[in-house]
């Protein structure tokens, strides 16, 4: 890309962005002009727009007042407007488009992996408490200077080096959730974090005890999310990362595999980040991925999700131990979450992932003819007996010893007793 083009990018903006977030951005600019405020497009949109990658979350930090801008250009109301004031910061939401503003500020830091203290601030503080020079350019919006790059810390050039860099070298003290961001970043553009910025990452590494589990959980989720999220756990490993949430993890050949197999068995759709994560945590102990869990605090699902997959592996020893009947292995099987199926019929082996695709395919499906009203009026006591009954009824299904509802009738007018 020549100088001029990276001075402005106002062709590339038209090119690259949907026609009607380019008038909405236009209509922005013209809005805070007569507001005579001033208006960025910032963060991730202009990496990628210079990538040529595609990037619809739309940010705009705005020299003035961000909630008064987003009013006034929903002014007919056409569009859900959100405003947070203790923030300054407001969104507006129409169809499937949003676009979030927040007023240009500074910040400071009381102490590492403390939240940051915010304070009024130009374009220019607001650039520079970003994580990565990459992050750290904006676009002016107003009509004048429309399409003009701000880039004080020659994100360009990191552009074109393929580098992830920090901005000063206290960036991961200051938060060091920026080391889970530097392994996502590198990973999804195929970058390279720039030697510097390695050094001082693994310097700091120390520095993550001082950051909350669930900031932390929140850094992992949006690895997790990423197209192939086993570059950066690998990677996270290599440097010695991983290890951070617990010794006992890994990230190699057999996590880059379980993965793969992952999307494959999920498409057309990629697997729900629980799916990877119960993945990553499937070779833990069960009181390992206790220590995880009480660590990171996950969601109530997602915490069933990794439990019944440990659970799952180790009963999947007694269906590798000899032959089982149906009803054996869903008795074995039964009761868990659908996830923790998939991911042990990716990690548990050829055996036992065969009497799982069995259960899943087959034998949880099976029930009955008879129903609890019906076993009432056959004379089956109601209560405990009534689920007995149905339980055996369902195992003589499984295993073909009844095979219609008349053979049920006379089983349950043989046993029951009134």
């Amino acid at each position: 890309m020549s100088a001029s083009e990276q001075n402005n990018l106002s062709e590339i903006i038209e090119e690259q962005l949907p026609g009607d977030i380019f008038h909405f951005i236009q209509h922005a600019g013209d809005t805070a002009n007569s507001l005579q405020q001033r208006i960025y497009l910032v963060g991730g949109v202009v990496r990628d727009l210079l990538l040529e990658r595609i990037n619809l979350d739309i940010d705009l930090v705005v020299e003035g007042d961000a909630i008064k801008l987003a009013q006034a250009i929903n002014s007919e109301g056409r569009a859900q407007l959100v405003t947070h004031p203790r923030f300054g910061t407001a969104k507006l939401k129409w169809g499937h488009r949003s676009v979030d503003f927040a007023t240009a500020r500074a910040e400071s830091y009381a102490h590492p992996g403390a939240l940051p203290t915010i304070h009024p601030g130009t374009i220019n503080d607001d650039l520079k408490r970003r994580d990565f020079a990459i992050n750290a350019m904006a676009v002016e919006l107003n009509p004048r200077h429309f399409g003009e790059l701000i880039d004080p810390f020659d994100g360009c050039g990191d552009l074109n080096r393929q580098h992830i860099r920090v901005l000063h070298e206290k960036s991961f003290v200051d938060d060091a959730t920026r080391i889970w961001r530097a392994l996502r970043y590198e990973q999804r553009l195929d970058f390279t974090i720039e030697p510097a910025t390695r050094l001082l990452l693994k310097r700091d590494i120390v520095y993550l005890k001082t950051i909350s589990g669930d900031r932390i959980r929140h850094e992992l989720e949006l690895v997790l999310r990423e197209e192939q999220p086993e570059k950066a756990l690998c990677r996270a490993f290599e440097l010695d990362v991983l290890t951070t949430l617990h010794p006992a993890l890994k990230g190699d050949s057999w996590l880059i595999e379980a993965f793969k197999a992952a999307r494959v068995r999920c498409l057309p759709d990629l697997p729900h980040p629980d799916f990877y994560l119960a993945l990553l945590c499937y070779r833990l102990t069960a009181n390992h991925l206790e220590q995880l869990i009480q660590y990171l605090r996950p969601a109530k699902t997602t915490t069933q999700v990794l439990q019944d997959t440990i659970a799952i592996k180790e009963k999947t020893k007694e269906l590798k131990s000899r032959r089982l009947a149906p009803s054996e292995v869903y008795e074995i099987l039964n009761g868990y979450h659908p996830v923790a199926y998939a991911v042990n019929a990716i990690a548990a082996g050829a055996s036992a992932a065969d009497y799982i695709e069995l259960y899943l395919n087959v034998l949880r499906n099976v029930k009955p003819a008879l129903t609890g009203e019906a076993l009432k009026k056959l004379g089956v006591k109601q209560g405990p007996r009534i689920k007995e009954v149905l339980s055996k009824l369902r195992h003589a299904r499984l295993d073909g010893k009844i095979t219609t509802k008349k053979q049920e009738e006379e089983w349950v007018a043989k046993r029951h007793s009134s």
